[in-house]
């Protein structure tokens, strides 16, 4: 029972553990990543240089970045081109503007880039660097044969005083409670993809909640 132990249980606990804590983590970078945001919309409207056109094709390509953030986190998706297309796009556009866009203006809006940028790799990377492949697999593989150990230990302990339904329901309430620690870790491994109850919100991290 020992060896089982240290063979299921702690290697399921380090994994949840790990888990949630990268669950907080991304819960303070997306804090991070929508202040930034809502810093760079009010910069932009309180900018007396710019047009009211201009300063409304600046919060769509906010609200861009915001959307695409979503979308990618939400399908796991690998491939970054797409968000850091439509956070470049502000870069962009503040280039085509030239010296309409006042220099503090300008200032600002590339000090915050840099956060918007720190802040999505950091999501980033949360979403695609998870547990280890191998420790999840060594994981289920001793949980699926847990069974065939564990059963002849309690046949031999208390087999000859209690019915065979006694024996057949330690077994298996000790087999449901670790299959459920291991899909309880399976589902913080992915917090963005709104499939399990303790999943990041991400309708509450967007440009416009």
């Amino acid at each position: 029972m020992t060896l089982l132990s240290i063979a299921i249980v702690f290697p399921l606990v380090f994994s949840i553990r790990g888990s949630f804590r990268r669950r907080e983590k991304a819960l303070q970078h997306f804090s991070r990543f929508r202040s930034a945001l809502k810093t760079l919309s009010y910069y932009i409207s309180s900018t007396s240089g710019l047009q009211q056109e201009q300063k409304d094709h600046m919060f769509v390509l906010l609200q861009n970045i915001s959307d695409e953030t979503m979308k990618h986190l939400a399908s796991n998706e690998e491939c970054t081109q797409v968000v850091d297309s439509a956070i470049n796009g502000l870069h962009e556009y503040l280039q085509e503007l030239g010296g309409e866009a006042p220099t503090k203006l300008k200032d600002r809006v590339f000090k915050f880039l840099n956060r918007l940028h720190e802040g999505f790799e950091n999501l980033h990377a949360i979403n695609t660097h998870r547990t280890p492949v191998s420790l999840k697999a060594y994981c289920l593989i001793f949980i699926y044969a847990f069974p065939l150990i564990y059963a002849p230990n309690i046949l031999m302990n208390i087999g000859a005083t209690h019915p065979d339904i006694v024996i057949f329901f330690i077994v298996l309430l000790t087999q449901f409670i670790l299959i459920t620690l291991y899909n309880i870790q399976d589902q913080l491994e992915y917090p963005f993809d709104d499939d399990g109850l303790d999943d990041i919100k991400l309708q509450n991290f967007k440009f416009d909640r």
